[in-house]
C-alpha cells in the first residue's frame, strides 16, 4: 500500500477545499453531496450526534449559517488510492472577523466511491479557550 501518494493527497485536498468553501457559504446541497449517501454514514458535531445521511441532511437544512473560522493547520493522510483522513485545526472567528480564542478540530474519513470521494465519517469538536495550546 502506498501511503500519501501525491496525486491522491491532491484529490482529497480538492474535496477538503470544496467542503470548506461550501461550509463557509452554507451551501447545503454541496455539503450533502460530499457525504456518502448511506445510513452507515456518521457525523458527530459540536452539539449533535448524527447517524445516516438523512439525519445529516436534516441537520444541514436546519442551519442558517456556520460559525466563521480560520484554518490553523490541515493534515491529510492517504492510505492507498481509495481511503484518506483529513484533519483540520481551526480558530473560531467572531462576527467582526476577530479570532475568539476558541480552537476547533475536525476529522473527516473519506473513501473513494464510484461517484467520487465521499465523507463516510466526520467528527467536530471545540475546545475551551486555552492561550497555552499549541499545535504539535
Amino acid at each position: 500500500m502506498q501511503i500519501d501518494d501525491p496525486a491522491v493527497v491532491a484529490e482529497v485536498r480538492a474535496v477538503f477545499d470544496r467542503y470548506e468553501d461550501a461550509l463557509m457559504n452554507n451551501r447545503a446541497e454541496i455539503l450533502d453531496s460530499l457525504f456518502w449517501a448511506d445510513p452507515r454514514t456518521v457525523r458527530f458535531g459540536i452539539g449533535e450526534i448524527l447517524y445516516g445521511h438523512e439525519a445529516i441532511r436534516a441537520f444541514r437544512a436546519s442551519v442558517k449559517a456556520y460559525a466563521r473560522r480560520a484554518q490553523r493547520k490541515v493534515h491529510i493522510i492517504a492510505f492507498g488510492p481509495d481511503f484518506a483522513a483529513t484533519h483540520l485545526e481551526y480558530e473560531r472567528l467572531g462576527a467582526d472577523g476577530i479570532p475568539t480564542g476558541l480552537i476547533g478540530r475536525e476529522t473527516k474519513i473519506m473513501a473513494r466511491m464510484p461517484e467520487g470521494w465521499r465523507v463516510v465519517s466526520a467528527h467536530v469538536s471545540l475546545l475551551a479557550r486555552d492561550p497555552g495550546l499549541q499545535s504539535r
